[in-house]
């Protein structure tokens, strides 16, 4: 998978570990799609967003779900970090995960707070669907 742009030495998620060793593993490589648990999802699909990965955040996404084109945001988007509020797993296939995504764009601060809804299908963690707050 190509990036939009080189990717950092360290992982835009926040984990503090290097990209190579974090979600880079889930972006490229024989590991691609097999992030292990619903955060380490929103993990990978917040750097998705930060590097301009359109393609990954589509296949992490639930057909039934998934928008028609690859959703990126604005060029110019500076991405400020995420926060992890909350990972819990009501049953071995489903998850929820609560993050804040900070952002800043044309000088402006945001903040995204999402409740994010998790199936594991084949083996594998997908994104569903989310409720912002």
């Amino acid at each position: 998978m190509k990036h939009r742009s080189a990717p950092p030495p360290t992982c835009p998620c926040g984990t503090g570990w290097a990209y190579d060793a974090c979600c880079g593993l889930w972006h490229s490589g024989p590991e691609h799609l097999q992030a292990p648990t619903a955060e380490a999802l929103v993990r990978s699909r917040y750097s998705a967003y930060v590097l301009g990965l359109g393609d990954y955040l589509q296949d992490t996404w639930h057909p039934s779900t998934r928008p028609a084109e690859a959703t990126t945001f604005e060029p110019g988007v500076q991405w400020l970090g995420l926060d992890i509020k909350r990972h819990a797993v009501p049953s071995p296939d489903r998850a929820e995960v609560t993050f804040v995504a900070r952002s800043k764009f044309r000088g402006r601060a945001s903040r995204l707070q999402e409740c994010s809804r998790f199936v594991r299908e084949d083996g594998r963690w997908i994104y569903v669907d989310g409720d912002l707050s």
